[in-house]
């Protein structure tokens, strides 16, 4: 019996030194392919345009989070959670799609969104070009060869080795980015770090954010700077929010100084449009929404409040599956324009078919 004891407890210490070194070398293998792109990162443009803008005229850009092409209406996804109105607690269930068909018909129908818009330029964010969640599905390219008469620079910001979690569904591996597409002269693109949560685990899970600079001449001598973003959303007490929106306000507030025209905008992760509790909902509303307003903004800067803001939300709950009515919504995409900048926005509703975010158009002119 002591014999069998001694041969089992040997077992078990083995069996312990085998897990801890497995475990130990995961997460060496991880810290060793952790890195940031460093800030002020050159980009390339692809098939530039050659014209530049002219004050006084109208021009229109959307804004698109396409969710990676996993959010169709049934998409729950694991890292977000929620709480109804009865006090039942919510979590998302999915680490990845639910499937490569699911994936291209998520994209192609927000590509065919986006295209019926009919806009001058496109700011589009989690757009995957190798990801284990996607099935390795391009939709860089995808979305490149749809538009393949407008200008295009391809910027990463999310890229992470494989992710063994959840277990059950491992996250996996991702390069994903942020696409800004213009039918006008990009006489340079530069992509800029954002700060971001340097914790063990988040700084393996969340995006590498940034946003991107984009360089447009007009006709007046001054440039249009067009900036595409996507700030972090899982941010427990605020603290890389308030850092993030420093560091935007700073690059903003410098160009508007320079007597360029400033336009930002994407997904903001907050809600930028007074719709923390407009839209109806059996959920509570979530820890992550922070309402942003103009006074968060430096001077001579305002987000440009949706006409519709009050009928139609940008974004829905991600932890329990889309129904209107239930699920909570808020607007949390959208832009930012100086002073010297007419705009007018709205939100276009197509029932989150494709994406757990929905398209926001601008129309806008250069005084």
């Amino acid at each position: 019996m002591k014999h069998w004891g001694k041969r089992i407890a040997k077992i078990a210490l083995g069996l312990l030194i085998c897990l801890v070194l497995i475990v130990g070398g995961y997460v060496i293998y991880m810290q060793l392919n952790y890195y940031r792109i460093d800030d002020y990162t050159q980009l390339t443009v692809e098939n530039d345009q050659p014209d530049g803008v002219s004050a006084g005229t109208d021009y229109t850009i959307a804004t698109y989070n396409i969710g990676f092409g996993a959010y169709e209406p049934e998409y729950t996804f694991f890292m977000d959670t929620g709480e109804m109105k009865t006090g039942e607690k919510t979590q998302g269930a999915r680490a990845r799609a639910l499937g490569e068909t699911n994936v291209v018909t998520n994209t192609n129908g927000s590509i065919e969104l986006m295209m019926g818009l009919d806009c001058d330029f496109y700011f589009v964010q989690e757009v995957d070009q190798s990801a284990t969640r996607s099935y390795h599905v391009d939709q860089a390219d995808m979305i490149r060869s749809a538009f393949n008469t407008y200008g295009y620079v391809y910027c990463s910001a999310f890229h992470s080795p494989y992710l063994f979690y959840p277990f059950n569904e491992p996250h996996g591996s991702v390069e994903s980015g942020i696409v800004t597409m213009s039918k006008y002269h990009i006489q340079e693109s530069m992509r800029r770090q954002l700060p971001v949560s340097t914790s063990f685990i988040t700084k393996f899970t969340d995006l590498d954010r940034c946003f991107v600079v984009n360089r447009i001449p007009a006709d007046n001598g001054k440039e249009l700077v067009l900036i595409n973003l996507h700030l972090s959303a899982y941010d427990e007490g605020g603290q890389i929010r308030k850092q993030q929106l420093e560091m935007l306000n700073g690059v903003m507030a410098e160009e508007y100084a320079k007597g360029n025209y400033v336009i930002a905008g994407g997904d903001f992760n907050h809600d930028i449009a007074g719709t923390i509790e407009a839209f109806p909902s059996e959920q509570k509303v979530p820890g992550w929404v922070y309402e942003l307003s103009d006074e968060d903004l430096a001077e001579g800067l305002s987000f440009v409040v949706p006409d519709n803001n009050l009928e139609v939300p940008s974004c829905r709950g991600a932890d329990i599956p889309y129904e209107k009515g239930v699920d909570y919504t808020v607007t949390v995409d959208g832009f930012i324009v100086s002073d010297n900048v007419e705009a007018s926005s709205e939100v276009i509703n197509n029932e989150f078919a494709y994406s757990d975010h929905q398209p926001v158009k601008m129309t806008f002119r250069l005084k």
